[in-house]
């Protein structure tokens, strides 16, 4: 059985998002010895609300590749409780929380780049780690939320 387009830009938006966590979690930054740690930035926090998401839509691909062509009412409902699961999520937290910090990370960042992201964090902070840790949430929008026919 193949997968789909949607599936694989799934399991690879997952796998980026790991490896910027794990990039992120690398780089030794002041503000990460000081209260709250990366947890006080809502860019990391979501960071990984997105990445969850995404584990949880691979789980929900993963599932419904498996169950095809069973008739088992308890994968079935399993199924169902999966994509409701991940709708929550999508609806709930991944969309507005990423939305939200796209836009107004990017909106204070045009008018005053010192109040969200000083010069001084190039220093600790790739320019490709930041991007993706901003605007990732673009590609959430670009595999749309689809529940699996039945």
């Amino acid at each position: 059985m193949a997968l789909v387009p949607c599936q694989v830009l799934r399991a690879a938006i997952l796998l980026s998002y790991c490896s910027i966590l794990c990039n992120y979690k690398a780089i030794d930054m002041p503000a990460h010895q000081t209260y709250g740690g990366s947890w006080k930035f809502l860019t990391f926090i979501d960071l990984v609300i997105q990445a969850v998401f995404f584990g949880i839509c691979v789980l929900t691909d993963l599932s419904s590749l498996l169950t095809k062509g069973n008739d088992s009412q308890e994968q079935e409902r399993q199924l169902k409780k999966l994509i409701s699961l991940r709708d929550w999520v999508m609806a709930v937290l991944a969309f507005p929380v990423g939305v939200f910090v796209v836009t107004m990370f990017w909106s204070i960042y045009i008018y005053d780049r010192e109040l969200v992201y000083p010069k001084l964090l190039d220093n600790f902070i790739p320019a490709w780690l930041n991007h993706g840790m901003v605007s990732k949430v673009t590609q959430t929008l670009s595999c749309k939320n689809r529940s699996v026919g039945h």
